[in-house]
């Protein structure tokens, strides 16, 4: 069973076609990077797998739920890091995750969260903090080790690099691999070409609104990624 389906997904903006036409599909496991500019679709594709969006054509399927159908029980499924992931600035980590974990159904004690939020690669000496003095890459964090107490299938990340230094950047990247090798597909919209063929298994090129390209990206260098990148963009 596939982790996430899209099919012949479709959704315009009065005249502007956000997304046109766009088929994906993640195993289990697998890391996919949805690359484009601004405004290529990337964030609008997210919203419709969460339900926040509803597409006029296509259909979405989250590990065997119809996203369409029944949105909530697709969610339920989801594991979300935004851009800027927000926790409540007065709880400490350890009480953020069993909160967000309570509200995703799962009743987790202090134990499990602490494995959790190592596992996450928070380090020990923050799981007490108030999540107030956090940095964006510590607050991903105690995101990603949401979405893992929630058991997700998918892991969906809206631009995950952006803001980040290179030590917070290469944290994230051992996360994701982390959260593939538990099963967890992650789609990860992204402009980070280096974090890309860092992490992903796959990729796929999105100009306004199409899917210009797919490959895998074990065939591509650096050099012939950012070509294949620029070459899609212009064409």
């Amino acid at each position: 069973m596939s982790a996430l389906r899209l099919d012949s997904v479709s959704i315009s903006f009065g005249p502007l076609h956000a997304v046109e036409d766009l088929s994906i599909q993640l195993q289990p496991g697998e890391v996919y990077a949805l690359l484009g500019p601004n405004g290529a679709g990337k964030t609008t594709t997210l919203n419709m797998i969460l339900g926040f969006l509803r597409p006029e054509r296509g259909s979405i399927t989250v590990a065997g739920v119809d996203a369409l159908t029944d949105p909530l029980g697709a969610r339920a499924r989801i594991g979300y890091l935004p851009e800027t992931v927000m926790l409540h600035p007065t709880l400490s980590a350890i009480e953020n995750l069993t909160y967000f974990a309570l509200l995703a159904g799962r009743k987790i004690d202090v134990t499990t969260a602490r494995k959790l939020l190592g596992e996450a690669g928070l380090q020990s000496d923050a799981h007490e903090r108030h999540s107030g003095s956090f940095s964006k890459g510590m607050r991903q964090k105690v995101g990603v080790a949401i979405a893992l107490a929630k058991e997700a299938n998918l892991l969906l990340l809206d631009e995950p690099t952006s803001g980040l230094d290179a030590s917070a950047a290469n944290d994230l990247s051992n996360v994701i691999r982390a959260a593939s090798s538990r099963g967890i597909a992650v789609l990860m919209a992204t402009h980070d070409l280096f974090r890309v063929k860092d992490v992903a298994h796959r990729l796929g090129i999105l100009r306004s609104g199409k899917l210009v390209d797919e490959r895998d990206a074990a065939t591509l260098d650096p050099v012939a990624l950012e070509q294949l990148y620029l070459q899609r963009l212009a064409s």
